[in-house]
């Protein structure tokens, strides 16, 4: 597959020591994600990967006492999914920590004796998404700071930066407020909502991304928090300058396709694999 517009290198200066196919060739395989020879060998990557990007979470402050929750779909049996266990600190986890949960909300397996609990409001919603979207592989869901204090505004993502045209006819807003995610109904209605979508801003309550890879998922989710700060400076400032539809959709080619997704969030794997990865794996 070629690499985006965004990922390609313009000229031979971005890679100095090899030519253009080299480089191009060497991009592509940073921006694809791994292949496994077995379901057991997937498994163990991606709870790592689960197990880190929580802790990225906790790095970026997107923890708030015991709301949050981070989904991996079981590569071996995709009814099931893998979740952060309820009240453990964003900080702490690790992969034995992580629990995997049924299709009724029951715990079968993972996790350590007294925290193998689940948050009922993050299953509703992460169930009913995962058995909507069969392309989903991960969801993340926090009430992080600025996606918290948008969704307040109960009004759509205004597309007036680069970044911001990753979410361009990309982002669903739930313009309704049912309390507290208990019951089945309401996480149906995230999952109808959000519909094809690679994110949705559930008005009083915060932002939700999904991705085909854990790591487009992280990606997306730090994007929009930070297009959230954006737009309420922004919009505090004075009048913001929207980009033109036409040049929404030529830049949406580039920066919002699931592979650049995957490519956005190597950095902060990078960062926390590097400071955090002795302690996160075990």
């Amino acid at each position: 597959m070629t690499p985006s517009a965004e990922l390609a290198p313009t000229s031979t200066t971005d890679a100095p020591t090899m030519g253009y196919d080299d480089a191009e060739t060497e991009l592509a395989a940073l921006t694809k994600p791994p292949t496994f020879e077995s379901k057991a060998e997937e498994r163990k990557y991606l709870l790592e990967k689960l197990a880190g990007a929580i802790r990225i979470f906790a790095m970026l402050g997107f923890d708030h006492q015991i709301a949050g929750h981070l989904t991996v779909r079981d590569p071996e049996n995709p009814h099931h999914f893998w979740v952060n266990p309820f009240g453990l600190a964003f900080r702490l986890m690790t992969v034995s920590d992580l629990i995997l949960v049924d299709s009724n909300g029951k715990v079968i397996g993972g996790g350590k004796p007294g925290r193998r609990v689940v948050n009922l409001a993050g299953f509703q919603i992460h169930s009913a998404i995962h058995k909507a979207r069969p392309d989903v592989q991960a969801i993340c869901h926090s009430h992080s700071l600025h996606g918290k204090a948008f969704s307040t505004l109960g009004k759509e993502l205004a597309i007036t930066t680069q970044d911001s045209c990753a979410f361009y006819n990309d982002i669903a807003l739930l313009s309704d407020f049912g309390g507290v995610v208990i019951k089945g109904s309401e996480g149906s209605l995230i999952a109808k909502t959000i519909k094809h979508k690679k994110a949705i801003i559930l008005q009083n309550h915060g932002i939700l991304t999904v991705g085909t890879t854990i790591d487009a998922a992280v990606a997306w989710f730090i994007l929009l928090e930070t297009q959230c700060q954006v737009q309420l400076l922004s919009d505090a400032a004075g009048t913001t300058i929207p980009i033109d539809e036409p040049q929404a959709e030529f830049t949406a080619k580039s920066v919002s396709t699931e592979r650049a997704g995957y490519f956005k969030a190597s950095p902060y794997f990078q960062v926390i694999e590097h400071l955090q990865g002795h302690e996160y794996k075990q």
